[in-house]
């Protein structure tokens, strides 16, 4: 079946809050009621409980990325740190590593604290590999495993290595968000859904349903920013899909290992994700879903079938099961031109975002650090090489199109010529 995702189906019905009714005055006006918004509103409200916080969505929370993605939260950084390096120099590439891995353990730390039931269960991630070209690129890496070690984490089909970090964690997504939401409605946060916005601007963010006042506002779209006034071309909206088993028997989990409930991929170039969820299915996602001319975003390209059947598929390829699935969906994230995401406060405009499907973990470094941004607080966070970047916006249309759907496809042969290399 299709659904908005497994994740927010497995809650039950939505009761949606309701819209802002007419112009209203804040503090501090958010819009985005997914991890960004939510993790920004909740650092604000425990640091300064006074402060006037209001969330405008123009779904619901939870929509969006934050509650169809993977599940992963990670350490991952879509720009690698000998990159950062380059640029921003040693020290602050190790900075950027580090507080980044740290979050993983914000995050369970928060959701603990909270009492928020998101299945949280830091298994690590491990990447394997699975032939002699990834197995040359995989032994430079500092986690290279051997594929003993490999396989008693994940005992996939033709296993040589593999490379392993314990700096993630596998979740509920939609749990976290609902999680998260109510939480912040707790401190005193008010919550609009059912508002879209169409215009940010110093001191407002303007909606369909009234006009948000506020010293400080923050945008918190992610794959939705293109379709926001003035932003078409600072983020390009591209697809992930993913597909979900019916759970599993027990057997299969004996023989496929995943018992500290790791995340898994492998060292293809093409992305896909996976973890065991904590119902015993297999979660299961990737690339390879078209770029949309003009960065447009639509319900039906949630929906790829040659996508979907490619990940089953690969399931199949990995495990050696034809497994029954009984959800698939899927959604935008939000891409920057350079893929390095960015946090920052300018003239009273806060932002948040381009994560590169790295976000679960990333976007609540993100409203630590906003709200340090906000509060006026010079802190490690704030001296971040992501705060305030700036990326160069992507190219008017058609460049955009053309580019991007042919760095998919160009990926996606340069997988099949290693395999077809190591054959």
């Amino acid at each position: 079946m299709s659904s908005p995702s497994f994740w927010l189906d497995s809650l039950g019905p939505i009761e949606r809050r309701p819209p802002l009714d007419g112009d209203r005055e804040a503090d501090v006006a958010i819009a985005g009621g997914g991890y960004t918004g939510l993790w920004t509103a909740y650092y604000l409200a425990k640091a300064a409980p006074q402060t006037r916080i209001v969330v405008v969505d123009a779904e619901y929370c939870g929509f969006g990325a934050s509650g169809r993605n993977g599940g992963w939260a990670s350490g991952l950084f879509p720009v690698s740190e000998a990159r950062l390096s380059r640029r921003f120099g040693p020290g602050a590439a190790a900075a950027m590593t580090r507080a980044l891995e740290d979050t993983v353990d914000e995050v369970g730390r928060v959701t603990a604290a909270e009492g928020i039931d998101c299945d949280y269960a830091k298994g690590g991630v491990i990447s394997l590999v699975r032939n002699p070209v990834q197995l040359r690129r995989a032994r430079r890496d500092p986690g290279f495993v051997d594929a003993g070690e490999a396989r008693a984490r994940c005992a996939a089909e033709g296993v040589l290595g593999g490379v392993y970090s314990e700096h993630c964690a596998a979740l509920h997504p939609a749990k976290l968000v609902r999680g998260l939401a109510e939480t912040v409605e707790r401190l005193g946060v008010t919550i609009h859904e059912g508002t879209r916005v169409e215009q940010i601007k110093t001191g407002q963010i303007k909606t369909g349903r009234g006009t948000l006042r506020a010293a400080h506002v923050v945008r918190a779209l992610e794959g939705y920013t293109a379709g926001l006034a003035g932003h078409r071309r600072d983020l390009a909206p591209v697809y992930s899909l993913m597909i979900v088993t019916e759970p599993l028997p027990a057997e299969f989990w004996q023989r496929a290992g995943l018992a500290r409930r790791e995340t898994f991929t492998d060292e293809r170039r093409l992305v896909i994700y996976g973890q065991r969820t904590a119902d015993d299915r297999l979660a299961f996602g990737g690339r390879g879903a078209p770029y949309h001319f003009g960065s447009r975003v639509r319900p039906k390209y949630d929906l790829v079938p040659g996508v979907f059947e490619a990940l089953r598929a690969t399931l199949t390829d990995l495990f050696g099961i034809d497994p029954p699935i009984a959800y698939r969906w899927g959604g935008p994230l939000g891409i920057p031109r350079d893929w390095m995401p960015s946090v920052g406060l300018r003239d009273g405009i806060g932002w948040a975002g381009g994560y590169v499907g790295d976000g679960v973990a990333a976007a609540n470094l993100a409203g630590r650090t906003l709200a340090d941004l906000i509060l006026g607080r010079d802190s490690d966070l704030t001296a971040l090489p992501w705060v305030n970047h700036r990326s160069r916006r992507w190219e008017p249309e058609p460049a955009r199109w053309l580019g991007i759907n042919a760095g998919l496809r160009a990926t996606a042969l340069l997988d099949a010529l290693d395999r077809r290399r190591a054959a």
